[in-house]
Protein backbone atom coordinates (compact mmCIF):
# COMPACT_ATOMS: atom_id res chain seq x y z
CA UNK A 1 0.00 0.00 0.00
CA UNK A 2 1.18 3.50 -0.78
CA UNK A 3 0.29 6.61 1.17
CA UNK A 4 -0.47 10.04 -0.21
CA UNK A 5 -0.73 13.29 1.75
CA UNK A 6 -3.77 14.91 0.15
CA UNK A 7 -7.45 14.61 1.00
CA UNK A 8 -9.54 11.48 0.49
CA UNK A 9 -10.98 11.43 -3.01
CA UNK A 10 -14.27 10.09 -1.70
CA UNK A 11 -15.19 11.89 1.53
CA UNK A 12 -12.67 14.74 1.27
CA UNK A 13 -11.13 14.09 4.69
CA UNK A 14 -7.69 15.72 4.87
CA UNK A 15 -6.84 14.45 8.34
CA UNK A 16 -5.89 10.82 7.86
CA UNK A 17 -3.32 8.91 5.82
CA UNK A 18 -4.57 7.78 2.44
CA UNK A 19 -4.02 4.50 0.68
CA UNK A 20 -4.76 2.51 -2.44
CA UNK A 21 -4.56 -1.16 -3.26
CA UNK A 22 -3.47 -2.20 -6.71
CA UNK A 23 -3.20 -5.96 -6.57
CA UNK A 24 -5.19 -8.44 -4.58
CA UNK A 25 -7.90 -11.04 -4.66
CA UNK A 26 -11.61 -10.59 -5.03
CA UNK A 27 -14.11 -11.97 -2.53
CA UNK A 28 -13.93 -15.41 -4.09
CA UNK A 29 -10.11 -15.51 -4.11
CA UNK A 30 -9.59 -14.69 -7.77
CA UNK A 31 -6.67 -12.35 -8.52
CA UNK A 32 -7.36 -8.86 -9.81
CA UNK A 33 -5.39 -5.75 -10.66
CA UNK A 34 -7.64 -2.73 -10.56
CA UNK A 35 -4.81 -0.37 -11.42
CA UNK A 36 -3.69 -2.06 -14.59
CA UNK A 37 -3.35 0.39 -17.50
CA UNK A 38 -6.25 -1.15 -19.37
CA UNK A 39 -8.68 -0.82 -16.47
CA UNK A 40 -7.69 2.21 -14.41
CA UNK A 41 -5.76 5.21 -15.68
CA UNK A 42 -6.71 7.36 -12.66
CA UNK A 43 -6.15 5.54 -9.38
CA UNK A 44 -8.03 7.03 -6.44
CA UNK A 45 -6.76 7.57 -2.93
CA UNK A 46 -8.97 6.86 0.08
CA UNK A 47 -8.88 7.35 3.82
CA UNK A 48 -9.11 4.27 6.05
CA UNK A 49 -12.90 4.42 6.38
CA UNK A 50 -13.50 4.94 2.66
CA UNK A 51 -11.01 2.16 1.83
CA UNK A 52 -13.06 -0.18 4.01
CA UNK A 53 -16.26 0.88 2.27
CA UNK A 54 -14.60 0.52 -1.14
CA UNK A 55 -13.70 -3.07 -0.18
CA UNK A 56 -17.34 -3.60 0.82
CA UNK A 57 -18.43 -2.31 -2.57
CA UNK A 58 -16.03 -4.67 -4.35
CA UNK A 59 -17.26 -7.65 -2.31
CA UNK A 60 -20.88 -6.65 -2.88
CA UNK A 61 -20.32 -6.45 -6.65
CA UNK A 62 -18.52 -9.82 -6.67
CA UNK A 63 -21.38 -11.48 -4.77
CA UNK A 64 -24.02 -9.81 -6.95
CA UNK A 65 -22.22 -10.93 -10.10
CA UNK A 66 -22.06 -14.52 -8.88
CA UNK A 67 -25.71 -14.37 -7.81
CA UNK A 68 -26.72 -13.19 -11.29
CA UNK A 69 -24.73 -16.05 -12.85
CA UNK A 70 -26.41 -18.57 -10.55
CA UNK A 71 -29.90 -17.24 -11.28
CA UNK A 72 -29.16 -17.40 -15.02
CA UNK A 73 -28.08 -21.03 -14.83
CA UNK A 74 -24.36 -20.42 -15.31
CA UNK A 75 -21.52 -21.80 -13.23
CA UNK A 76 -21.19 -19.70 -10.08
CA UNK A 77 -19.04 -19.68 -6.97
CA UNK A 78 -22.31 -19.47 -5.03
CA UNK A 79 -23.19 -23.00 -6.09
CA UNK A 80 -20.60 -24.14 -3.54
CA UNK A 81 -22.14 -24.37 -0.06
CA UNK A 82 -19.13 -22.83 1.71
CA UNK A 83 -18.97 -19.89 -0.69
CA UNK A 84 -22.71 -19.35 -0.41
CA UNK A 85 -22.41 -19.20 3.40
CA UNK A 86 -19.37 -16.90 3.21
CA UNK A 87 -21.21 -14.56 0.86
CA UNK A 88 -24.29 -14.46 3.10
CA UNK A 89 -22.14 -13.78 6.14
CA UNK A 90 -20.20 -11.06 4.31
CA UNK A 91 -23.41 -9.30 3.34
CA UNK A 92 -24.53 -9.40 6.98
CA UNK A 93 -21.17 -7.95 8.05
CA UNK A 94 -21.46 -5.19 5.47
CA UNK A 95 -25.00 -4.38 6.59
CA UNK A 96 -23.98 -4.30 10.26
CA UNK A 97 -21.27 -1.75 9.55
CA UNK A 98 -23.46 0.31 7.20
CA UNK A 99 -26.11 0.48 9.94
CA UNK A 100 -23.64 1.61 12.61
CA UNK A 101 -23.99 5.20 13.79
CA UNK A 102 -21.98 7.70 11.78
CA UNK A 103 -21.12 5.17 9.06
CA UNK A 104 -22.16 6.69 5.77
CA UNK A 105 -20.81 5.06 2.67
CA UNK A 106 -19.99 6.89 -0.53
CA UNK A 107 -20.02 3.55 -2.37
CA UNK A 108 -22.97 1.47 -1.14
CA UNK A 109 -26.42 2.07 0.20
CA UNK A 110 -28.20 -0.11 2.72
CA UNK A 111 -31.12 -0.81 0.42
CA UNK A 112 -28.96 -2.46 -2.28
CA UNK A 113 -27.35 -4.73 0.31
CA UNK A 114 -30.74 -5.56 1.85
CA UNK A 115 -32.21 -6.44 -1.55
CA UNK A 116 -29.31 -8.77 -2.38
CA UNK A 117 -29.58 -10.41 1.05
CA UNK A 118 -33.30 -10.97 0.44
CA UNK A 119 -32.62 -12.37 -3.03
CA UNK A 120 -30.02 -14.78 -1.63
CA UNK A 121 -32.54 -15.91 0.98
CA UNK A 122 -34.94 -16.95 -1.79
CA UNK A 123 -32.43 -19.51 -3.08
CA UNK A 124 -31.97 -22.97 -1.68
CA UNK A 125 -28.53 -23.20 -0.17
CA UNK A 126 -26.33 -25.73 -1.95
CA UNK A 127 -25.16 -28.74 0.04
Amino acid sequence: MDAWNHSCQSCGSPSSPLSKLSLGKDFFGRPYDRLSPSSDQNPRWYCTSCSLHKDFQRDFRDILSEFDKLRSGFVSELSKADEFRRASLRLHEIMTILNAPQQTSQFLNNRDVTVLMERLNTLTMPV
